[in-house]
């Protein structure tokens, strides 16, 4: 019965392939409506074989997608309907592959932060021509810098580098045979044009790569091939399904969250943290990343945090044992048990406050040497108060981020709060609260569900990206503040800035020593 009343009526089906940086989630919709049919998620690896370093292999993103896939079939989704896919992924996360387009290394990841020195050097000598030519400052999120630690300490690896893709791209080039990215993943690499929208040759000998090794750029919504023999056997996927670009996951989120008018804003609590900003031109700034929007004409600004969920991941890992354990006794899920001790905490956790710089930190500080902490710990404090404190002290880092965005004078209207961390009502209301404002959870407004969006688009289900998103989109909820807790957090913040501006010098006079 289940079966038949998700795919009554549904003769049309997309997908949206969404590559994380802790994992992929495939969503199947109904092309008639956007009416979510499906979805499932599959975790891979982050090594971090030093402190700082991060990398991903590159095997483990088409292993997952396929577990992902076949997961949602699972569910009852009829994967002979899938008319078309389309992809998104975290960005600056460079694949260098062979002629063959092998991989010849693990990738390094976008919250790697390795490449300090090459940063500082970057930023003495060429940061005017960066910013003026690709809209951003030098920093180890981007492969610019990336690149050139490997020139400094893997010379061999870029001398055998032929080929260049980024995540999705390497994935949908397997599905596909076809090897092309879009403008707006290009843009996260630091040795892209902003004006002239391609690549900067000048940029791209700084990183040490071989030009003719990028590939060719689309748009997010052109097609760019079909599913192959092979990929449809290993997948479910029927063979010839129409394959559609794609672009960043950020820029997939926004737009797959509804925010597709000039001020709309995303509060995004997902592996990483982001505030974006919707606007009608380019506004670069030195302490913010400045983005194409998925919408042709529009633009976005991005104020960052290294570390949202992932926090919550790392403690359910670190230090809920037990609970995982108790979890697979009675099918519950550990991330509720862990909000249901947090909720036993008053707001300010006791005392306990956490900063979340388990891996440096971006905005507003631009500090790889920062390190997560947890302060005003006491003999009475409880693991309930450590829980509370992480999801208020990454709502803290979040409402730092938003000052950015302030200080800028760019105008805010509506906001919408997304990522997995938004499926929580208790983190929900904290971001609510520490922001004091109302803010709306868009259903289902993820990233795979903007790709799939962006798949309808290619294959002409919707005229256009705006009309895809006013046909399908819906809010699940609004959550507004409460007064009196939105006083407290208030209070609060300013000593979330003081214990940092506290603890960053000792974290930058001891960091290598």
């Amino acid at each position: 019965m289940g079966y038949r009343k998700i795919m009554d009526g549904v003769r049309d089906i997309l997908l949206g392939v969404d590559f994380g940086t802790g994992g992929c989630k495939v969503s199947a919709l109904s092309a008639a409506d956007g009416r979510l049919l499906g979805d499932a998620s599959v975790e891979y690896a982050t090594e971090y074989a030093h402190a700082g370093w991060s990398e991903q292999n590159p095997d483990d993103w088409y292993a997952a997608m396929r577990g992902a896939i076949r997961a949602v079939a699972a569910k009852g989704v009829d994967l002979s309907k899938v008319r078309a896919l389309a992809f998104d992924g975290s960005t600056h996360n460079a694949v260098l592959m062979d002629a063959g387009y092998k991989p010849i290394r693990k990738t390094i990841m976008w919250t790697d932060q390795r490449s300090v020195a090459e940063c500082a050097l970057l930023r003495e000598k060429y940061g005017e021509t960066i910013f003026k030519t690709a809209y951003q400052s030098p920093s180890p999120t981007w492969t610019l810098p990336q690149m050139m630690w490997l020139k400094n300490n893997e010379p061999e690896i870029l001398k055998k580098t032929k080929r260049v893709l980024f995540v999705k791209d390497y994935v949908r080039y397997l599905l596909t045979g076809v090897a092309v990215s879009d403008y707006i993943e290009a843009q996260g690499t630091l040795f892209f044009d902003m004006k002239t929208m391609s690549w900067s040759r000048e940029l791209v000998e700084l990183s040490g790569l071989d030009f003719d090794a990028l590939p060719k750029l689309v748009k997010p919504t052109d097609a760019v091939g079909r599913v192959g023999a092979k990929a449809a056997a290993d997948t479910g996927l029927p063979e010839g399904a129409l394959v559609v670009c794609g672009t960043s996951d950020s820029a997939v989120e926004d737009y797959g969250a509804g925010a597709v008018e000039v001020g709309d804003c995303i509060v995004k609590l997902a592996t990483a943290g982001n505030v974006n900003v919707m606007t009608a031109e380019p506004h670069p700034f030195k302490t913010t990343l400045t983005y194409s929007h998925v919408v042709e004409g529009m633009w976005y600004t991005v104020s960052a945090t290294n570390a949202a969920a992932l926090c919550q991941r790392w403690f359910r890992d670190a230090f809920c044992g037990l609970e995982k354990i108790e979890a697979e006794k009675s099918g519950g899920r550990v991330f509720a048990m862990m909000d249901a001790a947090a909720a036993e905490s008053p707001v300010g956790a006791n005392g306990v406050m956490f900063h979340p710089y388990l891996q440096g930190e971006r905005s507003p500080y631009w500090d790889a040497n920062l390190r997560a902490s947890f302060t005003g710990v006491s003999i009475s404090s409880t693991k309930g108060d450590f829980i509370r404190a992480l999801l208020e002290g990454v709502a803290f880092s979040l409402k730092d981020c938003y000052g950015v965005i302030a200080e800028m004078g760019l105008p805010v209207g509506r906001i919408f709060l997304i990522g997995g961390g938004a499926r929580s009502a208790l983190w929900s209301e904290i971001v609510a609260d520490v922001f004091n404002v109302e803010v709306a959870v868009p259903s289902p407004g993820d990233a795979s569900f903007g790709a799939a969006l962006l798949a309808g688009v290619g294959a002409g289900f919707f005229a256009d990206a705006k009309s895809a998103v006013a046909k399908c989109l819906k809010i699940d909820r609004t959550v507004k503040p409460d007064l009196a807790r939105a006083a407290k957090y208030a209070v609060l913040f300013e000593k979330y800035k003081a214990v940092h501006d506290a603890l960053a010098p000792v974290y930058n006079s001891n960091f290598q020593k």
